[in-house]
């Protein structure tokens, strides 16, 4: 009767929390042959293993290695590889209540036989706490190690814990697990595909305990394995464009490909679980390479997420490129770079948890040693955090000209640690990155026009006729100036112990400082004229001294500009308050500018 396995709830231990995420996603790719229901069941078992390891009991050593399941089922695979199969029973829970006590030996053997074709766990996941897995809804000092199926019967490998003399536990394959096991070997002595296909002379000669014919047979198994998954992948990978438009884009096409080589991997190991066991494949050879295929899993899922982070981050490089982001490009190495070295620890955790090293201790020392390292190095977190804020938000950018605190300058560049800024004294000024993302920044680059807002102060003999002439002409200054925003206002806003006070509030329509300094030239030189024109003068801050000599204020540009206000007031045309919308449209762009006689002036 041949022996095939059959689903069974998997377990996995779990040393450390990083572990959980890993194999939850390893496992349902690399043992596609193991049903969705063990996969569940060793998700639920992995999050309960940590507390049989909590607080470890110390026994006395076994010297077949019983305490713990894991050394269980390697001593007996080790034994019966020697052949010593009395000693292979000692890793056996024998029912001596029965009338006919069984051969030790023969059970033993047959159990060799029947785990040749049936599976057992990698000893990676196997407990290898002298508690086992308490909480695996198999009972008290119960764990589960693999499956088999005999005459058409599938049932579970389980392991139990007994006690020894001294009170200390003993795993053995279950006396439940055993009455399962045919004590007559030619029930599941059937020949395998290996033993049918090979020659004789590989059948006996045997390396480790095992045929040679079955290590060739595994080594031309992975490279079929191997092979086959290639052709598979590429197969795929040349028909997804075909119906999937989408998949010709370079994003989706560079997303694809990162999935090939991880997948294949993945699919090799399906291929190579499934097909050794198919073929009879020794368990002693089988078990050998158990943690192999866990490993090489592993190492697909890291491959997949460094290829994916490779990808992205370089797609993402470019754009930023392409639309000058300097400053973003270095923040997006840094974190690449800082992603690739995280996978490479965890990684190597993982793959030196799977080899049977202790890796909790490595770990404690590593947090203790990353507080340490992190106390030591928070202001450089801080930039670096500081940093990313800046490239997020987008304060200022390379090339603004800005004001940070009492600095003021042009950005010539944002770094991982620190902000450069080139000041009006043609100095660099370097802020940390922390120090800058809290400071309040006065950003000059997005400004659309520039304020014109100065304070115009008259002297005190200045009549009010002469400051209604002034508020009519200056403001016909500023409706007329083609390079003034609509809606500028002028106003007498009060007196101050030395002028009278005229307030200008306009917007200038540039985003050229230069061409601002231009336009203000030019509207303060005509407010000059302006104000000579009214016969009065711009106050002075100091006191006035006036001498015999000083002829005053002019008593005729004093009469005209009377004059002027006499006739708007009898034509019923003084703008004041307000000019009216018509006079508004009037003067609207009627000013030359740049003046006449400009060098700027256009030539005919």
């Amino acid at each position: 009767m041949s022996v095939t396995s059959v689903p069974s709830k998997q377990v996995t231990k779990q040393p450390f929390k990083p572990l959980m995420f890993f194999f939850k996603l390893l496992v349902p790719l690399a043992f596609l042959a193991f049903s969705q229901s063990e996969a569940a069941a060793q998700a639920e078992l992995l999050s309960k293993d940590t507390a049989s390891a909590a607080a470890p009991v110390v026994y006395a050593p076994d010297s077949l290695g019983r305490r713990f399941p894991r050394g269980t089922v390697e001593g007996f695979i080790k034994a019966a590889a020697r052949e010593e199969y009395k000693t292979a029973a000692k890793y056996l829970n024998l029912d001596t209540k029965l009338k006919k006590t069984p051969d030790s030996v023969k059970v033993a053997r047959a159990l060799q036989l029947i785990l040749d074709q049936g599976k057992i766990y990698p000893y990676s996941w196997i407990s290898d706490s002298p508690a086992g897995l308490p909480d695996d809804n198999l009972g008290p000092n119960q764990d589960r190690v693999g499956a088999a199926t005999v005459n058409g019967e599938s049932f579970d490998l389980i392991l139990e814990s007994i006690t020894d003399t001294a009170g200390a536990p003993i795993w053995l394959f279950s006396s439940q697990t055993i009455q399962r096991v045919p004590i007559d070997t030619a029930i599941v002595q059937n020949p395998t595909i290996v033993e049918q296909v090979s020659p004789g002379f590989l059948e006996e000669t045997e390396w480790g305990g095992v045929p040679v014919a079955h290590w060739l047979a595994m080594v031309l198994i992975i490279v079929v394995a191997y092979v086959l998954a290639g052709l598979i992948i590429r197969l795929l990978v040349y028909l997804i464009p075909l119906v999937w438009r989408k998949a010709r884009t370079e994003a989706t096409a560079g997303i694809i490909q990162s999935f090939v080589l991880p997948f294949r991997l993945y699919l090799a190991v399906w291929i190579f679980v499934v097909s050794s066991r198919a073929a009879g494949i020794s368990i002693i050879v089988r078990q050998r390479l158990n943690d192999l295929t866990v490993i090489v899993g592993v190492v697909a899922f890291l491959l997949l997420l460094w290829q994916l982070l490779d990808f992205i981050t370089r797609l993402v490089e470019k754009r930023m490129l392409h639309h000058g982001n300097q400053s973003g490009v270095s923040a997006l190495l840094f974190l690449r770079r800082a992603a690739k070295v995280a996978l490479v620890v965890f990684g190597s955790i993982i793959i030196l948890d799977t080899f049977g090293w202790d890796v909790t201790t490595w770990l404690t020392a590593l947090g203790i040693g990353g507080i340490a390292i992190a106390l030591g190095t928070q202001k450089t977190v801080e930039n670096f955090v500081g940093s990313v804020t800046l490239i997020a938000d987008h304060p200022v950018r390379v090339g603004d000209f800005c004001l940070a605190g009492s600095v003021l300058g042009t950005v010539e560049q944002i770094g991982m640690r620190t902000t450069k800024i080139r000041t009006l004294n043609r100095t660099i000024v370097s802020i940390p990155n922390g120090e800058l993302s809290s400071t309040k920044i006065e950003n000059f680059a997005p400004r659309d026009k520039f304020l014109f807002n100065p304070v115009l102060g008259l002297r005190y003999e200045t009549t009010p006729e002469q400051l209604r002439f002034l508020l009519v002409e200056l403001r016909k200054i500023l409706f007329a100036h083609p390079k003034v925003d609509s809606g500028p206002r002028i106003r007498f806003v009060g007196f101050s112990p030395d002028a009278l006070k005229l307030e200008v509030f306009s917007y200038i329509k540039t985003i050229s400082n230069d061409e601002f300094l231009e336009v203000q030239e030019d509207l303060y030189l005509r407010f000059m004229e302006v104000v000579e024109a009214s016969g009065s003068g711009f106050a002075f801050p100091s006191q006035t001294l006036y001498f015999a000599k000083d002829t005053g204020v002019s008593p005729e540009k004093t009469k005209a500009a009377e004059d002027t206000v006499k006739a708007w007031r009898e034509a019923g045309d003084l703008q004041i308050p307000n000019f009216s919308p018509e006079k508004i449209m009037e003067l609207k762009d009627t000013l030359k500018y740049p003046a006449a006689g400009s060098n700027m002036e256009p030539k005919d």
